[in-house]
């Protein structure tokens, strides 16, 4: 009889595994130096340097486009948004962020003005630990040290709105799932 319960239940997992959606291999995560509260995920490879040779208009035609996340339509995330969003973004903010908001090789290197470069936007850096509320704040009221200039008043409320939208779009599903739980929708404790 067990012997019959463990092949029931060893053929119940494999239809059950063979039926998800296939996953790449996991990389072996690297053991944290220190203890934190944010979760922490694999770091992504920074883009190649951009060929400074080229005009930048030139630079941002060449860029191939980003390849978006499988559970982008489960985010509602509106689509119109994120195309403004991008429109927005590249006009504005690709010259230091990047044009998919990759950054810059070396951007967590402090320059010789102890400032540190315009960080990536992808879920690849920190942005993702903010919420919206703050992000657009960051964006509306610039840095505090003042690397980021202010935008209140050159890009307008929707601008914002929109390109915040089209930055959360480009965070893997992983980043954007643990973002939603726990920094969007993170529960606040209970008040006696």
């Amino acid at each position: 009889m067990t012997v019959r319960l463990f092949l029931l239940i060893s053929m119940t997992i494999g239809l059950v595994a063979g039926c998800s959606d296939p996953k790449p291999p996991a990389s072996t995560p690297t053991p944290p130096t220190a203890k934190s509260e944010t979760p922490e995920l694999p770091a992504v490879a920074p883009a190649p340097p951009a060929d400074v040779s080229q005009p930048a208009a030139e630079q941002q035609a060449a860029t191939p486009p980003v390849e978006q996340p499988r559970n982008l339509a489960a985010r509602k995330l509106d689509p119109e948004k994120i195309k403004r969003g991008e429109d927005v973004y590249r006009k504005n903010c690709a010259s230091c962020h990047g044009p998919n908001g990759e950054a810059t090789p070396g951007w967590r290197i402090q320059g010789p003005d102890g400032r540190y470069p315009p960080p990536p936007l992808d879920g690849s850096a920190h942005a993702w630990h903010h919420s919206t509320e703050t992000l657009e704040q960051m964006i509306r009221e610039g840095s505090p040290a003042g690397g980021m200039p202010a935008w209140d008043g050159k890009l307008t409320n929707q601008q914002i709105d929109d390109v915040i939208v089209w930055i959360k779009s480009l965070w893997p599903d992983e980043v954007y799932d643990i973002w939603y739980k726990e920094i969007e929708n993170k529960p606040q404790p209970k008040q006696n």
